[in-house]
């Protein structure tokens, strides 16, 4: 490209159920209209792989049939359905979407090294490690997967990350920050290394997903129920910690909150509503491990998992999780460079979710955009 060429509109997004794949995204394209689009998607097949993962194809044809999508006759689909190879299934989705009036646009040969041009559409499934124009890699037992990909809209890596979620409430309060967060922590650290280890050149990234950061419980339940008793509850059998009960000292001890392994019941869950929820920012503390190598955008939106999965209850949080913003775009700070030039006005990025009133699964769908905006990109 040569020097001052105008960085195309782009919207990457994270965490799609089938429903907003088929209606709510492509009208997000067609509203936003970007030169590209990068979408990432975690569970492909949903939780049931085995009942589910025969409808895939079918999502992805009609996908790509979609009016919204005419105007992009060069795509690029990676999944990974290969669920009968647990030692190395991901259950990673990246839909990669240019639009016809962007030219010469090159993807990154990883086995060769070298940049190719992008052409028509094409779609790989299962056997994703023996495709040269991304790396997939599943992490060791305690870590979750990742898939990149290398894209020359300006030189950039994508990457589409699933992190480990806290498998029980109660023990995500013992200790703050919980273990849950160490193995989080350690899992990213390796992405990022091996992001930027000495094998490939060394590009601007984003790296966008399910990152399932969770606020830190045991300072979230601290500040909820601050003047509270709590009741300790304990399996027959083996004595373990099976339920805790916070009750008001007074107000005939109304319960504030229960808690138990897959339970968060908490009284008043308009607090997560309320100004989209930002006061709780403070207990998002996962992601300040790594303020000096990741950068997000200002969060405004309401925390993005966990929905009720009830159609008819779009805006409603399921009493499973304490509701966090799991569903993140981050980026380096030279890809942040790339589209926050102190000339570009600031209204010209939106860091958001869409689909507020819809019911998509447990997760919202997050979601950045770019305008106007322009860079300085080396010849290529």
């Amino acid at each position: 490209f040569p020097s001052s060429y105008p960085l195309p509109k782009f919207c990457v997004s994270s965490y799609f159920s089938h429903t907003l794949l088929l209606t709510d995204f492509p009208e997000t394209v067609q509203t936003h209209k970007p030169h590209f689009v990068a979408l990432h998607c975690q569970e492909v097949g949903g939780k049931n792989y085995e009942a589910s993962m025969a409808h895939v194809d079918c999502f992805v044809k009609e996908l790509l049939s979609s009016e919204a999508l005419k105007e992009y006759s060069r795509a690029r689909v990676y999944l990974d359905e290969n669920y009968k190879c647990q030692e190395s299934f991901t259950a990673l989705g990246s839909f990669y979407f240019i639009h016809d009036s962007l030219k010469s646009i090159q993807q990154f040969d990883f086995k060769a090294k070298k940049f190719r041009k992008v052409v028509g559409r094409e779609t790989c499934t299962e056997t994703l490690e023996h495709t040269p124009m991304l790396e997939k890699e599943k992490f060791p037992q305690d870590y979750f997967p990742e898939v990149r990909t290398r894209r020359t809209v300006d030189s950039f890596d994508l990457v589409n990350i699933h992190l480990f979620h806290d498998a029980s409430n109660i023990v995500a309060c013992e200790k703050s920050p919980s273990v849950y967060s160490g193995t989080r922590q350690k899992a990213l650290g390796y992405v990022l290394d091996r992001i930027t280890d000495q094998r490939h050149e060394r590009l601007p990234f984003f790296l966008f997903g399910d990152f399932n950061f969770r606020l830190d419980a045991k300072q979230v339940i601290e500040s909820f129920c601050s003047t509270a008793t709590v009741q300790t509850v304990r399996a027959a059998d083996t004595n373990e910690v099976d339920k805790l009960i916070f009750r008001e000292t007074e107000n005939d001890r109304k319960v504030v909150l229960q808690l138990e392994k897959k339970l968060f019941n908490y009284v008043n869950q308009d607090v997560f509503r309320e100004n989209n929820g930002t006061s709780l920012l403070e207990f998002d503390r996962e992601p300040s491990v790594f303020k000096d190598r990741l950068s997000e955008l200002e969060i405004s939106f309401p925390p993005s998992y966990p929905y009720s999965e009830d159609s008819s209850q779009g805006k409603e949080y399921m009493n499973t999780r304490c509701p966090a913003w799991c569903d993140r775009i981050v980026m380096c700070p030279s890809a942040r460079d790339l589209v926050l030039k102190p000339e570009n006005e600031e209204k010209s990025v939106v860091y958001d979710n869409i689909g507020p009133n819809v019911c998509m699964g447990d997760h919202k769908v997050t979601t950045a955009s770019t305008h106007k905006t322009r860079i300085e990109l080396p010849c290529v």
